[in-house]
């Protein structure tokens, strides 16, 4: 097992290495350097479907990487609570010092995960880009945000972060072409194929356990697509159990999960996590526990914050910056005259694996040494999550 993973992952890192950054082409040449908006300020709004994690992290990824390019003063940002945007919004509002960029302090809009006020939002945001006019790009966060402004109803550029499958979500035609001249997301095609070989190759599980909701966008965050393919080509059983997300609620999305975990423990040799709004600061340890009491080992979908938090291992994200680096240059170069439809959007993040010794510890399972000389973060110690 040591021998055949060794061989592998030095196949897999000499063809993420040998790629890597994965990007394509824009459609022109396009400057990143900073320049004002007829001597006045490129406003920007934001919209997401409701708090989570992911959002929050990206985009204040992307400030910093618009600190780095010089569009915004560096400055630095203080550490956030829980998984809001909202107070993050109204500090750089506030407190950036910039010649060129402004974050509008009315343009920051949050849906709560209301599927009436969704609806809601999306009206009001159109009808201030065709009326108003004073908002110059929207960050669209996660797919319900996108999938939102995903549309010709309105022409302002909008940039679509932290999407789980932007094509399978109908927001983006293919990773070629967005199929709007104002629209672009990062596509990853291949992101949850590649976590799923690497937990499966590691643990040789036989039987993995998912907890998603059932919805059309339940299953593309939980990439069941992917998930399927590969119990055919690997030869591994899915167990399924379903859950509540995107609704008010949030303290019954969790306790769904709990719930689809301790059924899961009790039929499966390993469980992915996905994303949804179950799986946050306040639900993690208690999942931890119920995972690690039946011994099971588990992969964090979202990030290595979440193994930092229990769970057994991830991809590592020890920095967003490479992320917040692609939406920072994406929107210089919309400021610059580019036309979204016309930028790249195939991007892979750097593949590093992050695991967590203590959790291997309690579910008794010894990382081959091959596994840890891999991990670009290795915890020993279970910590919880923030919020």
């Amino acid at each position: 097992m040591k021998f055949i993973f060794k061989i592998w992952l030095m196949v897999f890192w000499f063809a993420c290495i040998s790629v890597w950054p994965a990007t394509a082409q824009d459609k022109g040449k396009f400057s990143v350097t900073p320049k004002t908006n007829h001597e006045k300020k490129w406003r920007v709004g934001y919209y997401e479907g409701g708090e989570y994690l992911d959002y929050q992290q990206v985009f204040m990824a992307t400030v910093k990487e618009l600190m780095a390019l010089g569009w915004i003063r560096p400055m630095d940002i203080p550490e956030q609570q829980g998984e809001q945007t909202r107070d993050l919004w109204k500090w750089l509002g506030k407190n950036i010092t910039s010649d060129y960029i402004e974050f509008a302090e009315d343009g920051h809009y949050s849906a709560d995960w209301d599927e009436a006020r969704t609806r809601e939002t999306v009206e009001t945001i159109i009808s201030r880009l065709n009326t108003k006019k004073d908002i110059h790009l929207m960050i669209a966060a996660g797919t319900t945000a996108g999938q939102g402004l995903a549309n010709n109803r309105h022409s302002t550029p909008t940039l679509v972060i932290s999407s789980s499958d932007p094509i399978g979500a109908g927001i983006v035609k293919s990773r070629e072409d967005s199929g709007f001249d104002h629209v672009m997301a990062q596509v990853d095609p291949f992101r949850y194929e590649r976590q799923i070989r690497v937990f499966h190759d590691i643990i040789g599980f036989k039987t993995l356990g998912v907890a998603y909701a059932d919805t059309k966008a339940g299953r593309a965050y939980a990439a069941i697509h992917d998930i399927e393919k590969l119990s055919k080509q690997l030869g591994f059983e899915v167990v399924r159990c379903h859950t509540q997300d995107e609704i008010p609620d949030v303290k019954l999305a969790e306790e769904t999960v709990k719930k689809c975990f301790r059924d899961l423990s009790r039929k499966v040799d390993a469980i992915y996590v996905t994303a949804q709004n179950g799986v946050n600061p306040g639900s993690i340890p208690e999942l931890v526990k119920i995972v690690t009491a039946a011994q099971i080992p588990t992969f964090a979908q979202a990030s290595s914050d979440e193994v930092k938090a229990g769970f057994l291992m991830s991809i590592s994200q020890a920095s967003w910056k490479y992320v917040g680096r692609f939406f920072a240059e994406s929107m210089a170069k919309i400021f610059n005259g580019a036309k979204p439809g016309q930028l790249d959007q195939l991007f892979e993040e750097p593949p590093k694996i992050a695991i967590n010794l203590k959790t291997a510890e309690l579910i008794q399972y010894d990382p081959p040494v091959d596994v840890l000389g891999s991990a670009d973060e290795i915890y020993t110690e279970i910590k919880p999550a923030r919020k």
